[in-house]
């Protein structure tokens, strides 16, 4: 049984490295992401209602509705929680009782490896086709509507906008560098299907990306990628973004070293849930939105 979305809303942290890590990267998109949490709280911020009664109509039929196995929101949910969980397990145990507020970062050199750039590609890639696969889910269109997304992209706004700026930053900059678009493009061009199935992440969501086998799926990533690449870019150059420039303002909640960067990189994934907390939020403001209209 997947868990209540009301829980999961509830528990969304106040506090914490992935929210000191978000509020960091306002400066990309300044404003645009406020750390809504709690279930009736998100209620009130998406519809304005503040009657209770209104107010837990919403709610009921906003539970029903992502309890409804034949509606996309479970998957879509599953998805922005797999992705992110798959980065921690390596080094989750070495780090769990280290994280805080402020991290001293170079203490953990010696506990944290960084990823080859290849697996790095691929993950990084591979959000981006959850992020695909999980927004047609939650609108309930086909799987593969690659021109649907790029349009909706386009529009991004909120908690959605941060969550593909922070990809933007910590899963593209940081790790591959300032031309991480082209690298990735490059590495992906030359990737085999059997590279592909050495990664934990795919394996755990191959059956909701399109394409018969894993070439089949390799191709669908590669569209995928190319299909955001002006977006990508169009970020970059407009916020005038480098690792350096990103670092500079994350540096405000770890103390980090320009020089290691890959493991900046590594230590991020291992000791933040971002894409989980804002899809959480994503998810749950698309239900909420759904719900009000229906009542």
């Amino acid at each position: 049984m997947a868990r209540p979305i009301q829980d999961l809303v509830d528990q969304l942290p106040t506090g914490g490295l992935t929210i000191s890590m978000l509020n960091a990267l306002d400066f990309v998109a300044p404003g645009e992401w406020q750390n809504i949490t709690g279930f009736v709280n998100t209620i009130q911020h998406v519809t304005g209602e503040t009657d209770d009664d209104v107010v837990q109509q919403i709610g009921e039929r906003a539970i029903y509705l992502y309890n409804d196995r034949s509606q996309g929101y479970q998957t879509a949910m599953w998805l922005y929680q797999t992705v992110d969980g798959t980065d921690k397990a390596l080094g989750a145990a070495a780090l769990a009782n280290k994280v805080g507020e402020s991290i001293s970062f170079l203490g953990f050199l010696d506990k944290i490896t960084p990823k080859a750039d290849k697996a790095q590609t691929i993950d990084l890639c591979l959000k981006i086709v959850a992020e695909l696969v999980a927004f047609c889910q939650i609108n309930g269109i086909p799987g593969d509507s690659i021109g649907d997304f790029v349009a909706a992209l386009g529009e991004y706004g909120g908690e959605s906008f941060m969550r593909m700026a922070a990809l933007v930053c910590v899963d593209g900059l940081i790790p591959l560098g300032p031309d991480f678009i082209n690298a990735a493009a490059q590495r992906l061009g030359g990737m085999t299907p059997q590279d592909l199935e050495q990664s934990s992440t795919f394996n755990n969501i191959k059956d909701t990306i399109p394409g018969n086998g894993s070439g089949g799926k390799l191709d669908f990533i590669g569209q995928s990628f190319d299909s955001v690449k002006g977006w990508m870019g169009n970020l970059v150059n407009s916020r005038n973004l480098t690792p350096q420039k990103v670092v500079s303002n994350l540096s405000s909640v770890m103390q980090i070293a320009d020089d290691k960067l890959d493991y900046v990189a590594a230590f991020i994934d291992m000791s933040t849930n971002y894409y989980e907390h804002t899809g959480t939020q994503t998810l749950a403001k698309r239900l909420i939105e759904r719900a009000f209209a229906e009542l």
